[in-house]
């Protein structure tokens, strides 16, 4: 098949200490039945030997043709991406965790949702567990108004149900496709995220900036949730709590914005009663010792994000520059993919 110009595609997969999941997921990308395209490499100084099995076992190859970009330590996923970025010569621009396997029928069906529609700028997977491939991960993300992000369908039982093209949020970026137009736009990754709400932060102000997102339910992936730093880390909630609130105060509008500490309490304390029934995020950290380090990395995860609010400030600014939709019309767009706070509470990520 010749190759189309306009649907040139790059894939990014990030690694770091992950030897036989990346080489499962690349496996994965080598089985796609997409038109030419590149995969992208970028590991973060792993010692485990991902890096020599990349270039032993994958560079070699001739299509699809595979690149490696080794760094000396952790630059974590939000700068390792923006790397790939660089590199990339794909006009759309494929996102794939090391932990993660893609049908065979992933990428074109991802490009195809980008055919004819030039203001679709990104485009979301159905993101399937990988241990249970009935139950979905992540069908496109929704929020809560403080800030803290969800995969739509996150736990449900795949019945059909995210079975249809339709608008979200943002997608996943776990795995995502960009338009390289609109990142040449708005730009990558914010590096100060590191890693977790990242691909909420660039989602959204892809939206203030006028691109959509579709979710397209035939690009299908299989992830095992939880493999970068554990499911019952503190460190995991830390940042997930540092970058919620640093998302907030960086494209969220102002009348929301004032409203936060007023929607972080109430889901402080939906949080506590589902935890007491054995539900959500609380039970993954069982026992006084559990419940404190919960509270602990929550609270480290506000005091850093206090260290970064005037830096956000400035890049709030900047943003405001040459945004498309009013803060009206950004609150109205919150609002239409809000979570309930029953379904968020009773989730765990």
């Amino acid at each position: 098949m010749k190759e189309d110009p306009e649907e040139t595609i790059s894939v990014i997969v990030v690694n770091y200490e992950r030897c036989d999941l990346l080489r499962a997921c690349l496996d994965s990308l080598a089985a796609q039945r997409a038109p030419e395209f590149e995969v992208i490499v970028v590991d973060n100084g792993s010692r485990d030997g991902s890096p020599g099995m990349v270039e032993r076992e994958y560079v070699p190859r001739a299509q699809p043709r595979f690149k490696l970009i080794r760094n000396a330590f952790n630059r974590g996923f939000c700068a390792a991406n923006n790397q790939g970025f660089a590199a990339a010569r794909g006009r759309l621009v494929a996102l794939l965790n090391n932990d993660a396997e893609a049908s065979p029928g992933w990428l074109s069906a991802l490009a195809a949702a980008f055919r004819g529609r030039p203001r679709v700028g990104m485009a979301a997977s159905k993101i399937l567990v990988y241990e249970d491939p009935r139950r979905i991960d992540k069908a496109g993300h929704l929020i809560y108004p403080d800030g803290q992000n969800r995969g739509r369908g996150s736990g449900e039982i795949d019945r059909g149900q995210y079975d249809r093209l339709e608008e979200v949020l943002w997608p996943d970026g776990c795995a995502a496709m960009y338009r390289r137009d609109m990142l040449e736009e708005i730009g990558g990754f914010d590096e100060d995220f590191f890693a977790y709400a990242d691909d909420a932060e660039l989602g959204l102000r892809a939206r203030i900036a006028g691109w959509t997102c579709l979710y397209v339910p035939d690009a299908v992936v299989r992830h095992h949730r939880g493999a970068t730093l554990g499911v019952a880390s503190g460190r995991r909630i830390e940042l997930i709590e540092r970058n919620r609130v640093l998302l907030a105060v960086k494209l969220f509008p102002l009348s929301l914005l004032a409203l936060n500490p007023w929607y972080f309490a109430l889901r402080l304390a939906a949080g506590l009663w589902a935890g007491v029934r054995g539900r959500g995020e609380t039970r993954r950290f069982p026992g006084w010792r559990g419940k404190l380090l919960l509270a602990v990395s929550i609270l480290k995860g506000d005091l850093a994000a206090l260290r970064l609010v005037p830096k956000m400030l400035r890049k709030r600014r900047a943003i405001a520059r040459s945004r498309k939709l009013s803060a009206g019309q950004v609150r109205a767009l919150i609002e239409r993919h809000r979570i309930p706070l029953k379904t968020l509470m009773e989730q765990a990520i």
